[in-house]
């Protein structure tokens, strides 16, 4: 499918704000409105983002209303989700994938917003964005990397890796040219095997993840294994993984030796520890969008700009 890249965001734009997720407070509602209208940019709440369904911010039907109707008024230039959380996925059936993609808008977001971004990826061919939610903690680094991607787009963006993160690692070096396919692990995981499954083929491959054990990631990873396979991708660039190392005491392969069971065997590019996941210094993915990931220089270029 032929890529649909949205309109780059100007200062002054509205925003609509949404949780196709886990819910929120006003809190996070209050952090998610400064954050963005630090960056010059107006915001709108969805009309059913205060609601609470267990665990969720309202049922299926509201949460689905909510993003519709952003993606449907003519004054909203940006969707951006308050957090992630759970509950994307039920939504996926629900979409109208035409509307959307008859009116293409920046979608924001990562953690369980990476649904979203494969599915409209493959529903769609729309450009998406996995970055900072609304009420992320934004550091400098990070809005650079938004600004730069969303806002100032160029032909050739290289996006050199946070100083404030620890050092990348270097499984296999290289360097590999590949669309821009991923997201969180679980739901990467969650997905493979449905209508809306990462493409590995020749693809950068990039994946993060969040207070998982080590036997966890090692499953999720041979899950994607055993569905797609690592050797069809062009690379395979991890992010940080959060708090997954194993608990003091117990019997269990570190983080890194986990993962290098699924890198070590392939004979292209993969890094881990890349300035993406759930961590504040974090750099702004347009999903399918092509780049070039060098290891030598710890380096991903995004070779087109990802707004028009």
């Amino acid at each position: 499918m032929r890529l649909i890249k949205p309109p780059r965001l100007q200062p002054g734009d509205l925003v609509g704000l949404i949780a196709p997720a886990g819910h929120t407070n006003d809190a996070a509602l209050a952090e998610a409105v400064a954050n963005i209208e630090s960056l010059g940019l107006r915001v709108r709440l969805g009309d059913n983002i205060n609601y609470v369904y267990g665990n969720y911010a309202g049922t299926v039907e509201q949460r689905l209303a909510d993003l519709h109707a952003m993606f449907r008024d003519p004054e909203i230039k940006a969707v951006w989700a308050v957090r992630g959380g759970s509950g994307c996925i039920s939504l996926l059936e629900h979409i109208d994938y035409r509307l959307l993609r008859a009116h293409p808008k920046v979608l924001i977001g990562y953690s369980d917003i990476t649904c979203l971004h494969l599915a409209l990826l493959k529903q769609c061919g729309l450009v998406t964005f996995h970055g900072p939610v609304g009420s992320s903690t934004f550091s400098d680094y990070s809005v650079a990397q938004m600004r730069s991607v969303l806002m100032s787009p160029q032909e050739n963006y290289t996006i050199a890796m946070s100083a404030d993160n620890p050092p990348p690692r270097t499984v296999h070096g290289g360097v590999a040219t590949g669309r821009l396919i991923g997201g969180n692990l679980s739901l990467v995981a969650a997905l493979a095997g449905t209508p809306y499954a990462a493409d590995f083929k020749d693809a950068i491959l990039y994946l993060e993840e969040v207070n998982e054990e080590p036997y966890r990631i090692d499953r999720m990873m041979t899950q994607l294994q055993l569905s797609q396979g690592y050797r069809n991708a062009a690379a395979v660039m991890l992010g940080i993984f959060e708090n997954c190392e194993g608990a003091d005491g117990e019997s269990a392969l570190s983080l890194d030796d986990t993962v290098d069971q699924h890198l070590l065997p392939l004979t292209r590019p993969a890094v881990a520890g890349y300035s993406f996941g759930h961590i504040r210094h974090q750099f702004t993915l347009p999903v399918g969008l092509r780049a070039r990931l060098d290891t030598e220089q710890q380096t991903l270029t995004l070779l087109e700009p990802a707004v028009s």
